[in-house]
């Protein structure tokens, strides 16, 4: 686009920008020690773009070639690969380069701090207390009896219903409605999102369906991040849960009772029915979907686009619809594949070839 400069990571108009930093403290931030001589530096960059004044990573050594012709003042990356990095550049050597680098990231870009204030136009309820250091963007509604923690950011039109609570340095994005929940500390829900509402419950009779009444709550524990335009059903009697450190991406459907436990992964268009219990460090991949009262093990692994009907043991890793362990799975693609090249009379699918 005319007038646009060539893009460069964090740019100052969006991003809260800190440093510089001499190269011993950003070794310190990526939990290591560099070699080469004391420098300032100004920020992150891409092994491509990076200059002296700048850091970068390396995690593959798919990107070996662009390591040898960077210009990076010092580049993360893992010790084998030291003796590859150009004259001039320092080495910050750790074992998992990428945890680092997001470390050294924030480092020179933090998140931004929370501006203490209430905007004139937002409507604050009766009894509502609000800590003193919280932002209250335009437009927002907090309804009575909230309580909003220290250092919180609410984002403009986001409505935070009667007797929500927010524990300290929770991130809410614009337009995010929240009713009957509670948030633990550094909870992020970015726009868009709906927690809280009614779940999808009801009884069917002769004459029509029977609404039954939603009476639980939404609990976010400590840490968790809710991505834009996701959706939580609060309990029917019990309580829906999302356990601590969890991150849930963009547009996850999340039904009443859900039970999901610490640093699950949920990708995007997943949608998990109600009174399914989620264990400890699961992951799901995209527009997986999960019927209800299921019982998913502690760190089992949940293909995308799969479609789960029974429980998942432990550790298990599961592919297809309906779900099914994946050497089963990929086994019988295999044998499918090669009935259709025996029937094709030899000759292999395209883009095989027949054994």
């Amino acid at each position: 686009m005319p007038g646009v400069e060539a893009a460069r990571p964090g740019d100052p108009r969006f991003y809260v920008r800190s440093g510089p930093f001499p190269l011993s403290r950003v070794a310190a931030a990526a939990g290591s020690t560099a070699s080469g001589e004391e420098r300032l530096l100004h920020g992150v960059a891409p092994l491509q773009t990076a200059g002296p004044r700048e850091v970068s990573f390396l995690d593959n050594r798919r990107y070996l070639e662009a390591l040898a012709a960077t210009r990076a003042g010092a580049v993360v990356l893992r010790p084998e690969f030291v003796t590859r990095i150009p004259a001039g550049t320092a080495a910050i050597a750790v074992p998992e380069p990428y945890q680092a680098w997001a470390r050294v990231a924030a480092l020179f870009h933090p998140p931004r701090p929370a501006r203490p204030g209430i905007h004139p136009s937002a409507v604050i309820g009766e009894g509502a207390m609000i800590d003193p250091s919280a932002e209250i963007g335009p437009l927002v509604v907090v309804g009575a009896g909230a309580e909003i923690g220290a250092g919180c950011r609410i984002g403009p039109g986001a409505v935070i219903g009667e007797s929500v609570v927010l524990g300290a340095g929770c991130r809410i994005g614009a337009l995010v409605s929240l009713s009957h929940a509670l948030l633990g500390p550094r909870v992020s829900v970015y726009p868009g999102a709906r927690i809280g509402q009614e779940g999808f419950g009801f009884a069917v009779t002769e004459e029509g369906f029977v609404s039954v009444p939603q009476l639980g709550r939404v609990v976010l524990e400590h840490d968790v991040e809710i991505g834009a335009n996701c959706t939580i059903d609060r309990g029917s009697v019990q309580d829906t849960v999302i356990g601590a450190g969890t991150r849930l991406d963009n547009l996850v459907q999340i039904g009443h009772n859900v039970r999901l436990g610490r640093l699950c992964v949920i990708v995007s268009q997943v949608g998990i029915s109600g009174s399914t219990v989620i264990e400890d460090f699961v992951m799901i991949g995209g527009q997986a979907g999960l019927v209800g009262h299921l019982h998913i093990g502690r760190k089992a692994r949940i293909g995308a686009q799969s479609g789960v009907r029974a429980d998942v043991p432990t550790g298990a890793d599961v592919v297809g619809s309906p779900a099914e362990p994946k050497r089963s799975f990929f086994r019988q693609v295999a044998l499918l594949r090669r009935l259709a090249a025996e029937e094709s009379g030899g000759r292999s699918p395209p883009g095989r070839q027949a054994k």
